[in-house]
């Protein structure tokens, strides 16, 4: 499932949490609004919404780090698949890759923007959530997921349990995610005066965020928090910022008339990303972890 801006955040309906409780678990009329919110935009989601410039230099972070951790003929799965794009990449790049998404209506864009890329034998499209992993057969040998799919499981706990079901011995997770701590956020709504907008990350629990008039139910994590729900199953291999420096996607108006100068802001995420602190931020982070 592709990015879903947060400009439109609702922060007037979180499920607030007490310290140290367990994550709240989202009832199934969370999941459909989540579901329709993705189905009421998948017509277009390929244009500035889902796939501007600053979200294809991420995207593109991903695809090279999948490359690196998984040789080139595995098997992959995709979880919250979206338009698609980023399964007929791999399947250019030479992998078999099964595409799930929880809605159906990006489902059917992937299917048939694997049949014009000419890879349908090689990329099979499924409507199965982060949530029905069950559903699936094993034997991947790395799992990948971008733009925050995960931030929407109900339990990430059962996510963890499963990826570990589904892969082969060794095999590699790599997850793009959206972090608790955005500089950029933070700093732009300050500027704005919009301080609970500026805040919305800090939540606890399942946060409502605006997309297309429908609503996404969202979690919010820092990496290491992320990592402790699959630290039973999985070594972490690595993690690091993306969109630290340059301003997250859905500033992409910024972008457009700042453009040199946010180019040289992405040079610095492409140095320094990794470092320890600077990698705990970020629009989004990227977590390599592997199979025990």
């Amino acid at each position: 499932m592709p990015y879903a801006d947060p400009v439109e955040t609702v922060v007037s309906r979180t499920l607030k949490l007490e310290a140290g409780s367990p994550p709240a678990t989202l009832s199934e009329t969370q999941l459909l609004d989540t579901q329709r919110a993705f189905d009421s935009v998948a017509p277009d989601y390929d244009g500035p919404r889902g796939n501007n410039e600053l979200i294809q230099r991420m995207r593109l972070t991903l695809w090279n780090s999948v490359s690196s951790e998984v040789p080139a003929g595995s098997r992959l799965l995709d979880l919250g698949c979206g338009t698609g794009i980023d399964a007929v990449e791999f399947a250019r790049r030479g992998y078999q890759v099964v595409a799930s998404d929880w809605s159906p209506r990006m489902v059917e864009r992937t299917q048939a923007r694997a049949t014009a890329a000419g890879v349908q034998a090689q990329v099979a499209a499924l409507h199965v959530g982060v949530h029905q992993l069950d559903r699936l057969e094993g034997g991947f040998d790395g799992i990948y997921s971008n733009f925050g799919p995960l931030n929407c499981a109900p339990d990430l706990g059962d996510v963890a349990v499963q990826c570990a079901r589904l892969l082969q011995p060794g095999g590699k997770l790599v997850f793009s995610v959206i972090g608790r701590i955005c500089p950029w956020e933070v700093g732009y709504y300050l500027f704005k005066r919009r301080i609970k907008r500026a805040c919305v990350r800090a939540a606890r629990g399942a946060t409502a965020v605006g997309m297309n008039r429908h609503t996404i139910w969202t979690h919010y994590y820092l990496p290491r928090e992320f990592y402790r729900t699959f630290a039973a199953h999985f070594t972490l291999n690595g993690y690091r910022a993306m969109s630290l420096f340059m301003p997250p996607p859905y500033l992409v108006e910024f972008y457009h008339r700042h453009q040199s100068a946010c180019d040289r802001l992405g040079r610095l995420d492409d140095r320094f990303g990794a470092l320890p602190g600077l990698r705990d931020m970020g629009d989004h982070f990227l977590i390599v972890m592997q199979r025990r």
